[in-house]
């Protein structure tokens, strides 16, 4: 599964830090298109991206292919399925039948949903926003996979989790249910005496004006609706697989724009559906970091609230850090697309942070004894305070990097003299070298972090612990503890 404004960002994290200075918007837009153009060139990206700031947009573009049959590209204004970002509008429904006194947040959910079991009668409708309710997941049933294509009143769908037990007891545990926002479904619609459908669109979408975000159905003729694609074999592209949208539901069958998206954003920000005070509500994050409808933990220093969502066909992320009044949407028609990914080296770009431009390596023709140099043991600070030594070794024409207590290892390919490249990772090696070529420490850039490592005294060093390459097969995979 990531901009409240001036008077807002001081309510919702007082604690924050003082906002970074963004880029000059040439200069981020530059940078946004050059990580954007390698992402394209390398791993087919398709989808549309929006970077805000102070509502404002500063990159809106589209890459990549809306129907890759009819050869349709896809624009800005390309509609895609949302996944669970639903889900923050579903959790702003449910605040504002509380503000029209229709329900309240402390209310057990059998107060609005008909015929519920025993072991429901301590579950609020707080526990299902976050996430807290101990209702099974119902999308990690094996049953799921046999409704997938079925059509199912929202009752039915109920019905195929509630008899189930609950995985712990109500409040004690946080743990991801699409089961909880299914039911809140049927808490909105039972207090607002009208479909889930119909009150989203009269209470949020026509009056923030996002005409181009709706619940998704297959049948109508939906202007700029982009086509789904995954994986056939985890292999080649291929269109995604059907699901009916009746079993999404709450949890998230909305489709919408980058640019309705930023309308949404700007409401938030000025409390315009909402008063500030169920807002903040909204964005205290509770167990799991976690609020309503909304993650909300620390990235690059700050407060960043943030959501993804997937579903067959799509993927998307969207993430706001309020401090800095910046919005980062993207709206992917792969649900393969490392949005999230994606979503955290946008942010680090505009606010000034490390990241890397993924790329196929460019390696120099290197022999053993070039590599010879590099040989030894580093030690970082990672986590911060914890001192972890790294092992550097070589296969005669790459370095072989892993922590030296694990099994795991990067194989990392020169680019020059001093800077190494892990592929598909996207993690940078930048070497330090005395005037006499004497190794003396390295930079490991990784997940928009800047990683730095001092070589130890060769005394320090043993032969025994040296980490061993991978096979061929699984250079440079993401291994388990690495």
């Amino acid at each position: 599964m990531r901009p409240s404004f001036l008077a807002l960002a001081l309510l919702l994290a007082p604690a924050a830090p003082a906002a970074a200075d963004l880029a000059p918007a040439s200069e981020l837009t530059a940078k946004v298109e050059e990580y954007m153009t390698a992402r394209v060139d390398r791993d087919r990206f398709s989808g549309t991206i929006l970077i805000a700031h102070d509502s404002k947009p500063i990159v809106r573009r589209a890459y990549g292919m809306a129907n890759l049959e009819l050869d349709v590209p896809c624009k800005p204004e390309s509609v895609y399925r949302l996944g669970s970002i639903t889900k923050q509008f579903t959790a702003t429904a449910v605040l504002i039948l509380q503000e029209q006194g229709k329900l309240k947040v402390s209310d057990p959910v059998g107060k609005h949903v008909a015929k519920t079991p025993k072991t429901w009668d301590k579950i609020t409708i707080e526990h299902l926003l976050t996430h807290t309710s101990g209702i099974p997941n119902y999308t990690g049933l094996a049953s799921f996979s046999k409704l997938i294509t079925t059509k199912l009143a929202l009752t039915e769908l109920i019905a195929t989790f509630k008899d189930l037990p609950l995985r712990f007891p109500p409040g004690e545990k946080f743990e991801y249910s699409n089961s909880g926002y299914i039911v809140l479904g049927q808490v909105i619609e039972t207090a607002a005496g009208k479909t889930y459908e119909q009150f989203l669109k009269e209470v949020i979408f026509d009056p923030l004006g996002m005409r181009d975000t709706a619940y998704d159905h297959p049948t109508p003729i939906v202007k700029n609706r982009a086509a789904g694609y995954g994986k056939f074999l985890g292999l080649a592209t291929a269109n995604a697989d059907y699901i009916d949208m009746s079993l999404p539901h709450a949890a998230g069958a909305l489709h919408s724009t980058v640019d309705d998206l930023l309308k949404w954003d700007q409401a938030i920000a000025t409390a315009k559906l909402v008063p500030a005070k169920s807002l903040e509500a909204m964005f205290t994050p509770r167990r799991g970091n976690y609020g309503y409808g909304w993650m909300i933990e620390k990235k690059f220093g700050q407060t960043r609230q943030e959501h993804g969502g997937r579903i067959p066909g799509f993927v998307a992320m969207i993430s706001r850090f309020p401090a800095d009044k910046l919005l980062i949407v993207i709206l992917s028609n792969q649900d393969f697309a490392p949005v999230s990914r994606i979503g955290d080296d946008l942010a680090a770009i505009a606010l000034g942070q490390p990241y890397v431009v993924p790329r196929l390596p460019r390696p120099i023709v290197v022999d053993g004894k070039a590599l010879d140099p590099f040989i030894g043991e580093y030690e970082i600070d990672r986590p911060p305070g914890e001192k972890r030594v790294y092992k550097v070794a070589h296969d005669g024409k790459q370095l072989v990097i892993g922590p030296k207590e694990g099994k795991s290892v990067m194989l990392a390919v020169a680019e020059s003299s001093t800077s190494f490249y892990v592929w598909p990772r996207d993690v940078a090696f930048e070497f330090d070298r005395d005037k006499a070529g004497a190794v003396l420490g390295f930079s490991m850039i990784q997940n928009n972090e800047r990683i730095k490592a001092r070589r130890l005294p060769a005394a320090k060093t043993a032969a025994d612990s040296t980490p061993k390459p991978l096979p061929p097969a699984e250079a440079g995979k993401p291994r388990s503890g690495s």
